[in-house]
């Protein structure tokens, strides 16, 4: 399967785009269905969608979608997401630039991620083992905590 590559940014572009992350964006594991592993997902969400769309064309992968409103004076608001292995291109590309503790996760991501996620999604046994400790040590880093315990 060929997958759509990630445009190689300018230092500002990754500036920037490691700004918006910063701001308004998260650096997560997500699952994409039921009974999948999580998958390294980067987002940003925002009220408006030309913002959204500064990502989409510096990176030239990812989907803008549309958040549903929870009551009728919310504002609507759109979300940038990209994942797997194009999210990891992307992390790659800002990390120098990230300033909060989603610096640390992109850094534990790119040094543990490729060992543990088989490309074509079948785990045996080990690699599930790995990949649940590996999920358990990310979610510790957050704004509070940002060094994953062994």
């Amino acid at each position: 399967m060929e997958y759509k590559k990630v445009r190689k940014m300018s230092g500002l572009e990754a500036a920037y785009l490691a700004g918006l992350i910063d701001g308004e964006g998260t650096v997560t594991l997500t699952k994409r269905e039921k009974n999948a592993q999580r998958a390294i997902t980067i987002t940003i969400a925002n009220t408006e969608r030309e913002l959204l769309e500064y990502p989409m064309r510096v990176i030239s992968a990812g989907i803008i979608s549309s958040k549903r409103t929870q009551k009728i004076h919310h504002t609507p608001s759109f979300v940038y997401r990209i994942t797997g292995r194009q999210a990891l291109s992307v992390l790659q590309q800002i990390v120098p630039y990230l300033h909060s503790y989603k610096k640390q996760r992109a850094k534990f991501v790119l040094a543990e991620y490729i060992n543990i996620t088989p490309r074509n999604g079948r785990y045996n046994q080990d690699l599930l083992e790995r990949k649940k400790i590996f999920d358990e040590r990310f979610f510790q880093i957050t704004a509070k905590q940002t060094t994953p315990s062994k």
